[in-house]
């Protein structure tokens, strides 16, 4: 399954129309709050100039892209934490995601409405992410009830653990600071991915912005950029109408209308590449005459997790992995000639992948 992320934010933001763009996908559009009702859902290719390269020096019978997956919610409201508008349905489908996508209405246009009566985003921040963290402290809240009662009457480890790590979580979400922030040990990290908090995941903000914000930006993307910088957080600039363009053409016109633009590469590849930085995510690639194909692992991921990633058979059965880097081949030109520098090697279950790694693994079952 690929990693996903939600796209989040008020109504009438852009959430559908970017996600149409970026999915092809025929979410609604609608100029009126709640016109998203269903998550929809679209997987994406991401962009990755490297697999083509390598399939024009293997030249395979196929090639396959790693993907990404991203979840249009429909827009939550000031009191969702509480079930306003569609608020405990849309905040449960958040909890699925993996990350989320925030997007922030960053232009100017009377005939959009603003469901908070103008263009304000860091108004419009501080209310989605004051829902998702009420929406935490409430699960951290009935949680530690049980817990703490628990803990008083047994001396189980896991338990005085537990409520440790939620004593963290509940300092935290009282303090207006997402559970991101807290101070947990690995061990209660672990014990906190059960509790699918929202404000643990990692979030991105895009700044929704019409074509004459594209380039420079305006006074409202300046303020996102330097509230993410506080946050540690990233931002991409988007036109999700000029997206939604984009979109429409055939290669070689989008390749020509990007040009005309000043731009190298359309918004979505750049906010794909972001969700995929979000999640510390990075592709390595199997490549022979059948297939040439790019996998996407966490990075960090020693190489019997990345051959996991193919089938379960082969982490249980891995054996080794012989590996080189896709920079070697396209310095070199061939598998060949990657081998006869002496860059080819044979790797064991320690070995951390790295971004563009080239393998064959060697497993028995």
């Amino acid at each position: 399954m690929p990693l996903n992320c939600g796209i989040v934010g008020l109504p009438n933001v852009g959430k559908s129309t970017i996600f149409n763009a970026l999915t092809s996908a025929k979410a609604q559009a609608a100029n009126y709050p709640f016109c998203t009702i269903d998550p929809n859902t679209g997987v994406v290719t991401v962009p990755d100039e490297r697999l083509a390269k390598i399939s024009d020096l293997i030249k395979p019978k196929s090639l396959v892209p790693t993907s990404m997956e991203f979840i249009d919610i429909a827009g939550l409201v000031e009191g969702a934490s509480k079930g306003e508008g569609l608020g405990n349905q849309f905040l449960g489908h958040i909890r699925a995601t993996d990350a989320v996508a925030h997007v922030v209405r960053c232009f100017d246009d009377p005939e959009v409405i603003h469901v908070a009566g103008g263009v304000n985003p860091l108004h419009d921040i501080d209310i989605i992410n004051t829902e998702l963290l009420l929406a935490d402290l409430d699960t951290v809240e009935k949680r530690n009830t049980k817990v703490e009662r628990a803990a008083k009457a047994s001396s189980d480890s896991k338990i005085k653990a537990e409520h440790a790590m939620l004593q963290k979580l509940l300092a935290a979400l009282n303090a207006g600071k997402p559970a991101r922030t807290a101070d947990l040990t690995e061990e209660e990290k672990l014990l906190s991915r059960e509790l699918f908090l929202i404000t643990a995941k990692p979030q991105l903000y895009v700044a929704n912005v019409d074509e004459s914000g594209l380039i420079e930006g305006n006074s409202y993307t300046a303020a996102v950029e330097k509230r993410a910088e506080e946050e540690g957080s990233q931002v991409v600039r988007i036109c999700g109408a000029l997206e939604s363009e984009i979109a429409q053409l055939e290669p070689t016109e989008r390749d020509e209308f990007l040009k005309d633009m000043g731009l190298s590469e359309p918004g979505l590849n750049r906010l794909i590449h972001s969700a995929y930085r979000l999640l510390d995510l990075i592709t390595y690639f199997t490549a022979g005459v059948q297939e040439v194909r790019a996998w996407t692992i966490r990075r960090g991921t020693k190489a019997p997790g990345a051959a996991g990633v193919i089938h379960s058979d082969f982490e249980k059965g891995f054996i080794k992995a012989d590996c080189y880097a896709s920079d070697d081949l396209f310095k070199y030109g061939s598998e060949q000639a990657v081998k006869e520098k002496g860059l080819l090697r044979s790797e064991g279950k320690e070995y951390v992948v790295k971004d563009g790694d080239i393998l064959f693994f060697k497993f028995n079952v």
